[in-house]
């Protein structure tokens, strides 16, 4: 009788590499990017574009997207180590090499680059690789550990996949893209600083400035209440730039004043000196779906509006 145990002993190790690499690429945060990509595309056309250009387009900003987020592993394996919420990652647990790591990462990077280049066109292969030099170079390397408005400015190259999705379908940018970076710019902030707040010793801990760490925690809610408002109405201005109906403007509306109610309960919890780490974490939860039903009523309201 043969014994298979070896070529599972050895197969096992192959995926756990394959896994490694995957998780330097930060799946849950590539899979938000192509969440407001697609439907942007979908606004920018007017419709379904070719499944193709589709397909193109998420790839090439996923492989940019996953470029970026492991150079940003590779630069904070050191703080990694020392957060709970991070010790798990491939370069703190030796899964990975420092050097394989970044060899990936750049490989990535000129994959999508030739990808966006090559399938869809050189505006949108330019500014993908313009969001990865701006997280690595602005984030990661300089705010990061220097200004609490390190999620402020840096969080700019996440709402960069916008602007790659409308160049992918019409070649150029219109003001209606630039009012939807303008969006997920201001979301960026109170989504980040929610789960700050949760992770506040862990950032203390690598002196790592983030807003709960060097501000009071009324402070913090404040300054997430504060660019919940700008959002929201960011939201609304969309909706007359991009000739947007009123299946978007009422899913907007809805969705932005639970968003303004969780975030103005965070503020009012904070003046009774009670814990907020939890009503942080559900306003954290509750901007990821935000996002998606915000982007969501986006693509409906045109295929909406093509029905009538």
């Amino acid at each position: 009788m043969v014994s298979h145990a070896p070529a599972l002993r050895a197969a096992r190790p192959a995926v756990g590499r394959i896994g490694a690499y995957v998780a330097l690429t930060k799946p849950r945060i590539i899979e938000l990017l192509l969440v407001t990509t697609l439907p942007t595309m979908v606004v920018a056309q007017r419709g379904l574009p070719r499944l193709s250009l589709i397909a193109s387009t998420l790839v090439g900003g996923s492989l940019a997207a996953g470029g970026a987020n492991a150079v940003n592993m590779y630069v904070d394996r050191d703080i990694d180590r020392v957060m709970h919420r991070t010790r798990n990652r491939p370069l703190v647990t030796g899964a990975v090499t420092p050097a394989a790591a970044l060899v990936f990462a750049c490989a990535l990077e000129a994959a999508a680059f030739v990808e966006l280049w090559g399938l869809v066109n050189l505006l949108s292969a330019v500014l993908a690789l313009a969001a990865t030099a701006f997280y690595v170079g602005v984030y990661t390397l300089w705010l990061k550990r220097r200004s609490t408005q390190n999620i402020v400015i840096g969080g700019a190259a996440g709402a960069v996949p916008v602007l790659v999705g409308w160049a992918a379908v019409t070649g150029t940018l219109s003001w209606a893209p630039v009012v939807l970076f303008g969006v997920i710019f201001l979301w960026t902030p109170p989504h980040f600083w929610a789960l700050a707040v949760r992770y506040r010793d862990d950032y203390e801990a690598a002196h790592v400035p983030m807003l709960p760490v060097v501000a009071a925690p009324r402070r913090t809610a404040r300054n997430v209440f504060s660019y919940t408002v700008a959002m929201v109405a960011a939201t609304v201005a969309f909706a007359p730039v991009a000739h947007m109906g009123a299946t978007y403007l009422v899913v907007a509306g809805v969705a932005g004043a639970a968003y303004l109610f969780m975030a103005g309960r965070l503020w009012v919890h904070t003046a009774h000196g009670a814990k907020i780490e939890g009503e942080a974490m559900r306003l954290f939860g509750y901007s990821i779906s935000y996002l998606t039903i915000l982007f969501a009523a986006m693509a409906l309201d045109v295929f909406v509006r093509r029905i009538h």
